[in-house]
């Protein structure tokens, strides 16, 4: 009880941070909701009893405007509450959109990339989108305030109905057996309906996942390419089709369940309104009841009955709901395991940094395999650094340990003597212009990629496209920095090459200016003269920062100071490329030889592919 109490406290206080406004209009929403049909229910028997005892016109004018001027009101404030509860649920759906974003940005990455927190934020996602958690718990929080208003409101209108001497004993017994008897009947059924759509919609959270990525899938330019060519039309159009079918199967049985759920109910709540009747009549009969009473108890037992069904509905959906409403908390409560230090790094005039790894390994959450192990090496501010080795040597993973995107499993980087993980987090991450081999661009303007925010230095980002072989074609774009990339939000956005693409993300890294200048693969899309033109002007691009290259080219090498040779997660190697290369049995002269031979004829004759 107490883990329930705290878990719906959570949620009380999360919905009004979200937005109390659409909260409270809901709550007091459900409350005119719950009032508003005894207004006429209790005025109207007035008016029948008035007229049967021959009351005068002022005592009915009377009756027949409180009836509707409360009616009014009461409809009044509940239309204008109603409106503005449905004003608030939009906020309330961009609010929590927003929410989902920001923690996804705020998650360290480490679980950005670990792939059970991914599908578990897919799953809360997902299960947003279906109305569990946040949305239902606004819901099922305003149904309980109505179902029990409703059932008090009948209470005190029926009540009066087993005064002394207007029924039987055996009447009343019989009576509250059929009011215990239908509401029983209600929960139970209820509880099964409400068991079958939990069921159907839970299954829905995982079938909507699939569903979303195929879909993607098949409606993606880049995978269309791929279906046609291969054939895989039929495949995906009956893996489509076994989709549909199995999700229209679950809910047809679901349907079914429901419809003789609610026949059996109906049924017994029938029965009972036949039975109220007979004994109301039978009262009448013997002089005990007036004629409006008889429309009055019989109406107000009918809510009874309908509020204590909906209140165990809501209650139901409450308790199912608690399971995501817990889910959806834990996945926000996650917290970030990165030390976010707070030291402020070292302003220098001069730029001098000095960077060390000092016998650094370091494996993957939830992996026992290092991706690196026991590196040590440094460097400083001006040089040129490239780093090599075959697919899966750790190139790229000792990139995201120098950019801090993860801490070392064992040993230290230091910069300037300090441990990395004592600065301020995003001060040290501003020191790093990083263009990674899965760059992404977003839909926006040309300059809003460039600069990656809303504000454009127009004269420094065209500056940075020249400087990153975009010269040529910026001025071919219909708006310049303002024109649109990509369609997905302008129909006539501008679809770019991927050799294009890898030229703004490397005058992006330009336009930030950060002392290091990091490229993971920065020429894999460019054509030949492309490539070439960055080379050349590699040494200008990057001015007196220290660069850093990934390349699997080692032709790209001999631009730079040092060259970092990795295998098995090691530095097997480092020094200038002649002098790598006179180690004829090290790991770069292997490297340097295998692409070599492809180029060059008489290596060709010697070494032919087999």
């Amino acid at each position: 009880m107490k883990e329930r109490w705290d878990l719906n406290r959570r949620a009380v206080r999360l919905l009004c941070h979200l937005d109390r406004k659409y909260f409270l209009c809901t709550l007091f929403s459900s409350l005119t909701t719950a009032i508003a049909p005894y207004i006429p229910i209790y005025f109207s028997a007035k008016i029948i009893d008035a007229l049967t005892a021959g009351a005068g016109g002022k005592t009915l004018a009377l009756y027949a405007a409180l009836t509707v001027g409360l009616a009014a009101l009461v409809g009044l404030a509940g239309a204008l509450l109603k409106m503005h509860a449905d004003v608030g649920e939009a906020e309330l759906d961009r609010l929590v959109d927003w929410k989902h974003a920001e923690k996804a940005m705020d998650l360290p990455y480490a679980l950005i990339e670990d792939r059970k927190t991914a599908l578990l934020r897919e799953r809360i996602e997902m299960e947003t989108q279906t109305g569990y958690n946040v949305y239902y718990y606004a819901v099922t929080a305003g149904g309980l305030v109505r179902y029990a208003v409703q059932i008090a409101a009948a209470v005190l209108l029926t009540f009066s109905l087993f005064r002394p001497g207007l029924l039987s004993a055996g009447a009343k017994l019989a009576l509250l057996a059929g009011i215990v008897l239908t509401a029983v009947v209600s929960v139970l059924t209820g509880r099964r309906y409400g068991r079958l759509r939990s069921e159907f919609f839970a299954g829905c959270v995982d079938d909507n996942i699939c569903g979303e990525k195929l879909y993607d899938y098949t409606s993606n330019d880049s995978s269309g390419k791929d279906i046609r060519l291969y054939g895989m039309r039929a495949a995906l159009l009956q893996k489509e089709r076994d989709f549909n079918e199995n999700f229209c199967r679950r809910e047809r049985t679901m349907n079914f369940g429901v419809a003789w759920m609610g026949l059996l109910s109906n049924f017994v709540t029938y029965a009972l309104q036949f039975g109220v009747y007979l004994l109301l009549i039978a009262a009448a009969l013997r002089g005990g009841l007036s004629v409006g009473s008889i429309a009055r108890y019989v109406s107000s037992i009918m809510l009874l009955l309908a509020g204590v069904s909906g209140l165990a509905r809501t209650i139901r959906i409450s308790v199912t709901n608690e399971e995501y409403m817990k889910r959806y908390l834990d996945y926000f409560d996650i917290p970030n395991p990165m030390y976010q230090g707070s030291l402020s790094v070292e302003k220098r005039d001069d730029d001098r940094y000095e960077v060390e790894f000092r016998d650094v390994s370091f494996r993957y959450p939830n992996t026992e395999a290092y991706a690196l192990r026991h590196v040590s090496m440094k460097f400083r501010i001006g040089e040129k650094l490239a780093v090599v080795g075959r697919n899966g040597s750790g190139k790229t993973t000792f990139i995201k340990l120098l950019c801090r995107l993860y801490d070392p499993t064992e040993g230290e980087i230091l910069l300037n003597g300090v441990d990395i993980r004592k600065y301020d987090y995003a001060e040290y991450q501003a020191l790093f212009s990083v263009v990674f081999q899965d760059f992404r661009l977003f839909a926006f303007s040309l300059g809003q990629n460039v600069t990656a925010g809303a504000d454009v230095d127009r004269a420094r980002a065209e500056v940075c496209l020249r400087e990153a072989g975009l010269g040529e074609r910026l001025l071919r774009m219909p708006d310049g920095l303002d024109t649109m990339l990509y369609r997905d939000f302008d129909p006539h956005g501008v679809v770019i090459s991927g050799g294009e693409a890898q030229k703004i993300a490397i005058a992006r890294a330009l336009y930030k200016n950060a002392p290091f200048l990091v490229l993971d693969e920065p020429t894999a899309a460019l054509d030949p003269v492309s490539e070439y033109e960055v080379y050349r002007k590699f040494n200008a691009i990057s001015g007196g920062k220290t660069a850093l290259y990934i390349s699997h080219r080692l032709a790209s090498c001999r631009f730079c100071d040092e060259i970092l040779v990795f295998s098995a997660g090691s530095i097997v190697q480092h020094g200038a490329h002649e002098a790598l290369l006179q180690e004829k049995n090290g790991e770069y002269a292997r490297l340097w030889h295998a692409q070599a031979q492809y180029y060059d004829d008489s290596l060709q004759k010697k070494n032919p592919v087999k």
